[in-house]
């Protein structure tokens, strides 16, 4: 008998006729997909779906329009006040004035319940990846584990000096750079008494305690023994010795027979490491999902990572693989009991925000249904697979669902989630704060009521972090009329944003998130910019923040390494004694002052460098659906692009077009120059559609678009256009 089937019952609205108008795909898949094991009919599952959006839309509509309003209100008091020199006192007075900063919280702590251990306890990489491509969303849920001697010998972390190439085949040359950079992290992270690892012939047991012997004949303990955990055996003499740093694992494996391990003193074949503790299954920002085919594509695949049966086969190479989620991984301790490790990363999804609506469902009314109301309504569905044990894994050990919500404006906003999520719980007879909550710190309504609004979800929140481009892109729109904005370079040096990264640390420690829910920082851009990453992601941990986003498995494994070498807990408490950011920092508008106006010659190359941005992202979502891929700049560095880095380019346009800074003529010609770029960067992709010579597509002029009229866009989002360009392609 199903675990939950007690609680599923016939429809309470089985008289009721279902007057929504639903795609006919989306209902063949919500019948023969998603409900078989749950118990829950198809006439239940839509008659409260029509019932949630019956009770959610209205108010939906006017929390945006809320937004706008103040929106407008805060553009009037910067018009009033453009020739006055700026008076943070009476502004922020202002702010309180409209609502829009609220009476500040009294104490408090989250109570939020039954969430795992990578949550509360481990610090650790985490995974953002679009859901939408099935194959990328396996590889970042089997990135819990990932070899440390693949990620150093692939990547600029080990130079290419004295013969340590890449290219061909295996270079023992650069596999010895590896493994002495390998062996050099053992002696940091798990030292030995006396001696380095680059020493050892042969490690050993005494009363299931490890030693290791040294070439010199001497036999040496660890110099905190307790650092040894568990043992793995592989067979015909293979076996993997289970190591415990900062809450986190990693597992020296051992063969003599491997070709590394043959070579190796101790036998040693690689390291595996304890990566992507939990990886984030992103409906939202790094997906282009604008009708029900798009959407069906995100739920299934997020229906099959919950059931463990999710599988893609491909050609890699002339090898054709199979990809599927990882099995657990046993151990046995040193105390004679058998452990399970899990093999995956714990997955939360990322809904999309309140803004934008959907096609593939349309209320009685004919309008369509907002996509933030339809996602938490499937996602939460079909994640109760997970809880009520029909998948092949479980992915939550506690029977919890782990839902980010970004793009939260202030603490009502909040509510309205934690309101959605209750109902939802309700519908589907789950307990009360079943589904907890992300917040994402990304607007500056929330960021500036952090609190309150954390206090809004205080038993429902695992999860605040900061985000640069959708924070910057907001901060832009905000002030739209308060003056042209920073160049983006100097936008990463103004006394916001260090305000904003400490304030969402120190807002989150002092509501008890310590040992209890993450705090996290933003995606390393440069997917193949490894060794600077190696370099200065140790910052994210420094700063606090127990979770830190990575653009790749092999990104996630070589970040772990900072999480052995910094204890967050112990920086954690150190920030808890500093002195706290303050909102005056805050709210320092990064408007440039009159005499610091950029040179003509400055204007063209901060245009073109945003315009080429925008350019090389849109043709691919407009074009192709990719909402998310790693994009070259101007100066063919790839980056990582998603819409939050459209969003920043396109309001930055925006302002400096507003403030007279250039035209919409030369906004247009830059456009064209830069496609041209874009062209040629992507002469090598056979799906590629030229915007040049015509300029006619609708990609150019979605990209036009986004930055010409940046400033009547709600919040400055790029999605109303990007998603009506997709649509009209499709």
């Amino acid at each position: 008998m199903n675990l939950f089937s007690k609680f599923f019952r016939p429809s309470k609205h089985s008289a009721k006729e279902v007057n929504l108008k639903i795609s006919s795909s989306l209902e063949d898949f919500v019948k023969n997909e998603v409900l078989p094991g749950l118990n829950i009919s198809p006439h239940y599952f839509w008659s409260s779906f029509e019932n949630l959006v019956e009770k959610f839309s209205n108010r939906n509509k006017d929390l945006l329009i809320k937004r706008s309003e103040m929106q407008e209100k805060i553009n009037d008091w910067h018009i009033q006040n453009r020739n006055n020199k700026f008076n943070l006192d009476e502004y922020k007075n202002f702010l309180s004035d409209i609502g829009y900063l609220y009476p500040r919280a009294d104490d408090f702590k989250i109570k939020t319940w039954n969430v795992d251990p990578e949550i509360r306890k481990i610090a650790g990489p985490q995974l953002v990846v679009p859901v939408m491509n099935a194959r990328f969303a396996l590889n970042a849920a089997n990135a819990r584990w990932g070899s440390l001697y693949d990620a150093l010998y692939g990547t600029n972390i080990i130079t290419e000096e004295d013969g340590a190439v890449r290219e061909g085949g295996y270079n023992p040359i650069r596999g010895d750079k590896v493994i002495k950079f390998a062996k050099k992290f053992l002696d940091e992270t798990i030292p030995m008494q006396s001696g380095s690892y680059d020493q050892v012939i042969k490690f050993q047991f005494i009363d299931s305690e490890l030693s290791m012997k040294l070439e010199d004949g001497n036999k040496v303990n660890l110099k905190d023994i307790d650092q040894y955990v568990g043992y793995k055996d592989e067979g015909e003499g293979a076996y993997g010795l289970l190591f415990k740093n900062n809450n986190l694992h990693f597992e020296i494996q051992i063969d003599r027979s491997h070709p590394i391990g043959q070579d190796d003193k101790a036998g040693i074949k690689d390291i595996l490491m304890e990566s992507a503790v939990t990886t984030i299954q992103d409906c939202e920002d790094s997906v282009a999902a604008v009708d029900a085919e798009d959407k069906i594509i995100v739920y299934r695949n997020w229906l099959g990572l919950m059931k463990g049966n999710l599988k893609r086969s491909f050609d890699k190479g002339g090898q054709f693989i199979t990809r599927e989620l990882n099995p657990d991984r046993k151990y046995l301790l040193k105390n004679g009991k058998m452990i399970l490790l899990p093999g995956r990363s714990l997955m939360l999804v990322r809904n999309v925000g309140h803004l934008m609506t959907n096609p593939a469902i349309k209320d009685k009314k004919g309008n369509e249904v907002h996509e933030g109301i339809i996602d938490a309504f499937f996602t939460i569905c079909i994640a109760i697979h997970d809880i009520i044990g029909n998948g092949v894994y479980k992915n939550s050990k506690t029977k919890s669902i782990y839902i980010v919500k970004p793009k939260m404006h202030g603490p009502e906003e909040v509510q309205f989630t934690c309101d959605l999520f209750s109902e939802i719980e309700k519908i589907f007879d789950l307990p009360e704060n079943t589904v907890k909550l992300g917040i994402m710190d990304e607007e500056r309504r929330t960021t500036v009521n952090l609190k309150e609004c954390i206090e809004v979800a205080k038993h429902r929140v695992i999860f605040i972090n900061t985000g640069f481009l959708d924070r910057t892109g907001d901060e832009i729109h905000t002030s739209m009329e308060a003056g042209p904005m920073v160049t983006k370079a100097d936008m990463k040096m103004q006394k916001w944003i260090n305000a904003y990264e400490n304030w969402n640390v120190d807002i989150g420690l002092e509501t008890g998130f310590k040992g209890n829910a993450q705090i996290g920082k933003g995606m390393w851009p440069m997917p193949d910019e490894m060794l600077d990453m190696y370099k200065t992601k140790t910052v994210h941990p420094k700063a606090g923040a127990n979770c830190a986003w990575v653009p790749s498995p092999t990104a996630a494994t070589i970040h772990s390494m900072h999480y052995h070498q910094i204890s967050v807990q112990d920086e954690q408490d150190k920030i808890l004694k500093r002195e706290k950011a303050k909102l005056d920092d805050l709210l320092m508008i990064p408007f440039m002052k009159k005499n610091e106006l950029p040179t003509d010659e400055e204007i063209t190359a901060e245009l073109e460098n945003n315009a080429q941005g925008i350019l090389g992202y849109v043709v691919r979502w407009v074009d192709q659906g990719i909402g998310c891929s790693k994009v070259p700049d101007i100066n063919n560095v790839g980056l990582m692009e998603d819409r939050a880095t459209c969003r920043i380019s396109s309001q930055h346009i925006s302002n400096w077009l507003h403030h007279g800074l250039c035209s919409e003529v030369e906004i247009v010609e830059i456009m064209k120059k830069m496609a041209r770029v874009v062209d040629n960067q992507n002469k090598n992709d056979v799906n590629y559609r030229k915007m040049s010579p015509s300029f006619d597509g609708i990609a150019f002029k979605a990209a036009c678009e986004l930055a010409i009229k940046g400033k009547y866009q709600p919040s400055g989002y790029t999605e109303p256009i990007l998603h009506e360009m997709r649509l009209r392609r499709k």
